[in-house]
């Protein structure tokens, strides 16, 4: 499981390390931010697999294809990408790459969700 305040405590010390360098080195300190960010998330993986297990288990018990479940999980890790990555633009001052970035996250999640709409859709068509 994943310990909460060892994360909180790991984002804290890289948020004021990273402030505390921010006026001198601009740089390094999105350079602190982002190792920050690569502890917390290295911290957090145990959860992401306990997620990724229990979703296996409710396909196998409900008899889901995993056509259908895969594109949600791939929906999902894109959508945690963009964010991380719109949130990194901004932070950086560049409000308009996360703008983009977040179009293009868009787009790549439409891309992912077809499938599974075309699957809907055909079952759908298939009870009338």
């Amino acid at each position: 499981m994943v310990d909460v305040i060892r994360l909180g405590a790991v984002a804290v010390t890289a948020a004021l390390c990273a402030l505390t360098v921010r006026k001198g080195v601009p740089e390094i300190s999105m350079v602190l931010a982002l190792a920050g960010g690569a502890v917390i998330l290295t911290m957090s993986m145990d959860a992401f697999r306990e997620v990724r297990s229990m979703l296996d288990t409710l396909e196998e018990s409900a008899g889901l294809s995993p056509a259908l479940v895969a594109p949600v999980i791939k929906t999902v890790g894109i959508a945690i990408l963009v964010r991380l990555a719109s949130e990194l633009c901004r932070d950086a001052g560049e409000g308009g790459l996360a703008a983009f970035v977040e179009t293009a996250g868009a787009a790549a999640a439409l891309v992912v969700i077809l499938p599974l709409l075309q699957s809907v859709l055909s079952a759908v068509t298939g009870l009338l």
